[in-house]
């Protein structure tokens, strides 16, 4: 069964940095493995978002979204830095989703700034808030500077890109497919999925071993 990818992008643009590295990480981890890839822009969600922040009811659209990440066998995320951290768009929105849908789930973390100093955002911000969720994140994260779109710093970034998609790639292959009743995510609505098949973590660092 093909795995399902999903790539949360927060960029508040059209286009935007934050879009065009989401779309990078995506295409790299379909190098490495047969992935479908669903893709969410948080910005066509972000009035839902707020909506269910002061209601506690996702509009169908938000919920779509939400079940499509917890569903996922892998999730890429991206976020632009606003004030040294994640946007409050891309916090917001996993504040909706279920603190126990995404344990155990392969995922990538990804972001954009205007200068390199940001990038410490990767390992101060967003890597405690998937542990928290208790979710997989691969050893790579990318970071994408204005400087690093330019010719003279493309080729490493894109040698960081195709780093983590393949780590990515790695932890979904030795990820078991998911059963249809773990699908959810939304607090209060999670199915029970006591029957999910659980991988060992030192599995998930073999898994890790990618030839280069």
């Amino acid at each position: 069964m093909t795995k399902q990818l999903v790539v949360v992008a927060a960029g508040l643009g059209k286009p935007s940095s934050t879009r065009l590295l989401a779309d990078r990480l995506a295409d790299a981890t379909t190098r490495h493995t047969d992935v479908d890839v669903r893709v969410i822009e948080l910005r066509e969600l972000a009035n839902d978002i707020a909506q269910n922040m002061v209601t506690g009811f996702p509009s169908p659209r938000l919920r779509d979204a939400i079940e499509a990440v917890t569903s996922a066998d892998g999730l890429i995320a991206v976020t632009p830095v606003f004030t040294g951290s994640y946007s409050g768009l891309f916090k917001s929105f996993f504040d909706v989703v279920d603190k126990d849908a995404l344990a155990g789930m392969p995922v990538l973390i990804a972001a954009t700034g205007g200068t390199a100093r940001h990038s410490l955002v990767l390992e101060h911000a967003m890597r405690p808030l998937f542990a928290y969720l208790r979710a997989v994140v691969v050893p790579t994260a990318v970071y994408a500077a204005s400087e690093d779109w330019a010719s003279g710093g493309d080729g490493a970034l894109a040698a960081r890109v195709d780093r983590a998609a393949g780590e990515l790639a790695a932890l979904l292959g030795a990820r078991p497919d998911r059963p249809a009743s773990s699908a959810g995510g939304i607090p209060g609505e999670r199915a029970a999925a006591d029957d999910m098949e659980v991988v060992p973590f030192a599995q998930q660092l073999a898994a890790l071993a990618v030839d280069k």
